[in-house]
């Protein structure tokens, strides 16, 4: 596309004052006015001949893979001219979705031997998918009086999850303490529930190793050694509901549950264990199967980042029933869930009941502490009394609701939610060392 810059313009319009000025001292004079914007049109045509490209540049994006919340990343647009002309500074500027903040919104950039480049900060606003459509190009010709313009599309897009990176290292700490089981077998042999080898019976080893059938055969005590499993399933199960999308210390529960997710799943795919994902509200919304090894990391965080912020009430019924019948092995569930008072969590109970006869589920839930900061706060108006009952009777409820989880079996993660993703790993890491599973 072409069209006149500012300047010319202006210069085309002073035809008119001249024009009027000229006439004032002789009327055949107007001329000089019209032959003036007639001159500055034509070179402005000129200097449009000479800005069209003959080929359009090629442009090369580099942007990262994913982007967190708070955190962005950068990207960086080169730009290389092959005609002949080459224009001595180039305005760009990135067209992107409303998920992401762009800055600066246009960069001026000089072009050195034909090449150029921009970089350009993104920031997400919240949890999705950030695209990158377009890249604008424009330049001035050598008179500088037309524009050049060139609209590049784009094909970039980029999941954006929660910040992570904050409790990353203490969560890899944790890992790197004690989580190798299953991956040394020097140190596993004879702590897991998966058969490896017969040795002799000695004293200071447990009776409950002994082979029975095989001391029998060899007419001397056996037994049998064991080593940790490696590739057990393990779901992240998302409630992506109402009750999830309130915020909690300024940031929804579902991203903060999301963080979580990921980190385990990160550790877990490290240890060999074998991660899927499930996420629902009042139906299923996500549902992947299970993938091992930590070059699928990448791929789960892109599929949870379509789960969307939903204002649905969440229908366990159909979602664990919909879990149940994707799982074909003995499982650990993670279930990153809330509920407000044991009414409302009756169903989700009764659901879980036939879930725990196969599975092991471990829920994840994270403290209000604002709700526990109303109920210990000195009441000073009646408004304060009101506040401060019906807090403490929403956190007692709470509290029979877990009570009656633990003794269905149920394994609970309760921790503040800066920290709910560390007590995660700690939770999943004892179930390993135990053989829970």
């Amino acid at each position: 596309m072409i069209y006149p810059t500012r300047t010319a313009v202006v210069l085309t319009a002073v035809g008119a004052p001249l024009a009027a000025g000229a006439g004032v001292f002789a009327s055949s004079y107007w001329v000089l006015g019209l032959a003036w914007s007639a001159a500055v049109v034509l070179l402005m045509l000129l200097d449009a001949g000479l800005t069209k490209l003959r080929r359009a540049p090629e442009v090369v994006l580099e942007a990262p893979g994913t982007l967190a919340i708070g955190a962005g990343g950068e990207a960086r647009a080169g730009v290389l001219f092959t005609s002949i002309f080459t224009p001595r500074r180039v305005e760009m500027m990135l067209d992107g979705n409303d998920l992401i903040a762009i800055e600066p919104r246009r960069a001026f950039v000089a072009v050195t031997a034909k090449e150029t480049a921009a970089a350009f900060t993104l920031t997400p606003h919240r949890r999705g998918e950030a695209v990158l459509e377009k890249l604008w190009l424009r330049w001035k010709g050598p008179l500088g009086l037309a524009w050049a313009q060139v609209v590049h599309p784009l094909d970039y897009a980029a999941p954006v999850t929660p910040n992570i990176a904050a409790v990353k290292d203490e969560a890899l700490r944790l890992f790197s303490r004690d989580a190798l089981h299953g991956l040394k077998e020097q140190i596993e042999t004879g702590e897991g529930t998966e058969f490896h080898a017969l040795r002799d019976f000695v004293a200071g080893m447990d009776h409950r190793t002994i082979d029975w059938k095989q001391s029998a055969r060899h007419g001397k005590l056996v037994a049998q050694e064991r080593r940790t499993e490696r590739n057990h399933t393990i779901v992240l199960a998302l409630d992506t509901g109402r009750t999830m999308c309130e915020p909690l210390d300024g940031q929804p529960r579902i991203d903060r549950a999301i963080g979580a997710a990921l980190l385990l799943a990160y550790v877990g795919l490290a240890t060999g264990d074998r991660i899927g994902m499930f996420g629902f509200d009042a139906k299923p919304r996500l549902s992947t199967g299970a993938t091992s090894g930590v070059q699928s990391f990448p791929l789960i965080q892109r599929l949870v980042s379509r789960l969307d912020y939903s204002p649905e009430e969440t229908n366990f019924t159909l979602g664990l029933t919909t879990l149940a019948g994707d799982l074909d092995r003995r499982s650990l569930i993670v279930m990153f869930t809330e509920f407000t008072d044991s009414i409302g969590a009756e169903l989700m109970m009764e659901n879980l009941r036939r879930l725990l006869k196969r599975h092991l589920v471990l829920f994840v839930l994270m403290r209000d502490e604002e709700l526990e900061t109303l109920a210990r706060a000195e009441p000073v108006d009646s408004a304060d009394v009101s506040r401060a009952v019906t807090a403490a009777s929403l956190l007692r409820e709470r509290e029979v609701v877990m009570m009656r989880l633990r003794r269905m079996g149920v394994q609970l993660v309760e921790a503040p939610a800066g920290v709910v993703g560390p007590a995660l790993i700690n939770a999943y890491l004892d179930i390993k060392r135990r053989n829970l599973l």
